[in-house]
């Protein structure tokens, strides 16, 4: 693998430590304040995005705004990763104009691009390869965009050590050569198969990579590893549509989120979520907007 990139100078006296995942007790955390949003693009920090960045209302109003006005984000996927963008399609009717996106930001929207790109459709498909030819090609067309994000379908759970140190690699090869740009790693949606599973082993595979080389991590698995009180399921068997074994017969018999939507009424809200629960890709918008303005600058207290 190559080394990291160099930092930027402004990138540099802006964000001298890393910050890993969301929690509020980290000791290098700067004071907040009321929450520093001086774009900082590319991010050469440790970013990891999971299950302690779900909090929309710790997000500034003014962080929002400077991602909508810094970033213009590329992303490809297929249905699962169809559940950030379905959770922020609903969470401008839930909470308002604050939070919409439309491609190419008119309106004073969030730049976002929804599967803009040509030749691949997702992290694996048509092959494990083919989305960084698709992202070079739109890069160069597109000299604006400052941040790509792929997602998984279902391919890390079948993956091989090799195949996720080839995405890695890519991933790596195109921070390289694109240094203007930031390139988010995701981890694979749930299955099923818990800790022991070949998907928790290659999704902490990507993760410890990330550690390692301070790079952006949007942690699809994590996300919906938890319900909103913290209460952790993986162990539990817990798949994509947030079934889980309760009472460890071997049989899945809940669902986490149906119910938490049942015990919160007026907390969550109804959107589109790809083989899953509304209040799924509600976490997942609200971690989404948690990425982007941490991008744009916001320090994340």
């Amino acid at each position: 693998m190559m080394g990291k990139h160099a930092l930027s100078i402004l990138a540099a006296a802006l964000l001298a430590a890393a910050f890993v995942s969301c929690s509020e007790d980290d000791p290098a955390a700067p004071d907040p304040g009321d929450g520093d949003t001086t774009p900082t693009t590319p991010f050469d920090t440790l970013l990891i995005v999971d299950h302690t960045c779900c909090d929309i209302g710790a997000i500034p109003e003014s962080a929002i705004e400077a991602a909508k006005d810094s970033l213009h984000i590329a992303y490809g996927h297929t249905s699962h990763g169809s559940q950030l963008t379905t959770g922020m399609t609903g969470l401008v009717s839930f909470l308002g104009d604050l939070y919409a996106y439309n491609t190419g930001g008119a309106g004073g929207a969030l730049d976002l691009r929804d599967t803009p790109f040509s030749g691949a459709y997702d992290l694996g498909n048509p092959d494990g390869s083919a989305w960084a030819a698709a992202t070079r090609d739109y890069l160069d067309a597109h000299a604006e965009v400052n941040v790509v994000i792929w997602s998984w379908c279902g391919q890390v759970s079948s993956a091989s050590e090799a195949y996720i140190d080839n995405y890695l690699s890519l991933m790596d090869a195109l921070e390289t050569d694109y240094p203007d740009v930031v390139f988010v790693y995701m981890t694979g949606h749930l299955d099923g198969s818990g800790e022991g599973g070949n998907l928790h082993l290659r999704n902490e595979q990507i993760r410890a990579w990330c550690r390692d080389n301070d790079r952006v991590l949007y942690d699809f698995a994590d996300i919906e590893s938890y319900d909103p009180d913290g209460v952790r399921y993986l162990h539990l068997g817990a798949n994509d549509n947030c079934d889980y074994d309760s009472d460890a017969n071997g049989t899945r018999d809940r669902n986490w989120a149906i119910d938490w939507q049942n015990a919160h009424p007026g907390e969550w809200y109804t959107c589109i979520s790809a083989h899953s629960q509304p209040l799924n890709a509600n976490l997942k918008a609200y971690a989404a907007w948690h990425l982007w303005a941490r991008l744009a600058g916001w320090d994340g207290k």
